[in-house]
């Protein structure tokens, strides 16, 4: 028997799912699991060096604190994720069924936790093309911004951390309202793995950054407010 486009069998959910011109991955879960952590890893590792070099001074002149590294290190990290990771797909989105380059075997084995990243959904393609060109390019400025001590650095981190929260939101409420058919419910690895705990970190850690940024910005506008009562009395 001849196998027709819409037969190609593949490792997806829901199973009856349509994947034509689907080619299997040759590459192993581990090399590209080890690739994803290897290169974020360097990023992370970079940028904590960076943050602790003798130039590197918060407003007030003295060291970044750990949690402000740490902060720092995720916005370098997000720049890569969403620059070249996110930013691949939002490219390539429509050949990344059939194709062989490193980074579409990367989001086909991603897509067993959640397949509408090999069916061009248009949610995904629309919310990963807004967090590539957007969010990526943002983040990289804000790791800038606080390592120059730029006064908008604050505001960067806040609007930046406001957009990934709306985005990891969405994600999460979209494959809820479709019942969860895209993984495979309950799968330790694609299941809560890739689909739950990799996503939330987006809800969680852009959480706190919000709730940080809101802290100093608040603090800049009373400075402000004081000193222009000050001005006039």
């Amino acid at each position: 028997m001849v196998e027709t486009p819409s037969s190609v069998p593949h490792p997806y959910w829901p199973r009856d799912l349509s994947i034509p011109g689907y080619v299997a991955n040759d590459r192993s879960m581990h090399e590209i699991l080890s690739f994803l952590f290897s290169v974020s890893g360097l990023f992370l590792l970079s940028t904590w060096v960076l943050t602790g070099r003798k130039w590197a001074r918060d407003g007030r002149g003295q060291e970044f604190g750990v949690a402000r590294r740490l902060a720092i290190c995720w916005f370098a990290v997000c720049g890569f994720i969403h620059g070249v990771i996110e930013g691949w797909f939002s490219l390539y989105y429509d050949i990344i069924p059939s194709d062989q380059s490193f980074l579409s075997q990367l989001w086909k084995e991603y897509s067993r936790g959640d397949s509408r990243y090999v069916i061009s959904d248009n949610f995904t393609v629309c919310m990963e093309t807004v967090t590539a060109w957007f969010w990526g390019p943002l983040s990289l400025w804000t790791v800038f911004a606080f390592l120059a001590n730029k006064p908008c650095r604050f505001v960067l981190q806040l609007i930046v951390s406001l957009g990934q929260l709306y985005g990891a939101v969405l994600y999460f409420y979209t494959e809820h309202r479709d019942g969860y058919s895209h993984s495979q419910m309950g799968h330790p690895l694609y299941f809560w793995f890739y689909f739950v705990f990799l996503n939330i970190l987006w809800i969680i850690i852009p959480l706190v950054l919000i709730l940080d940024a809101w802290r100093h910005l608040q603090q800049a506008q009373t400075h402000t407010d004081l000193a222009q009562k000050e001005k006039t009395n």
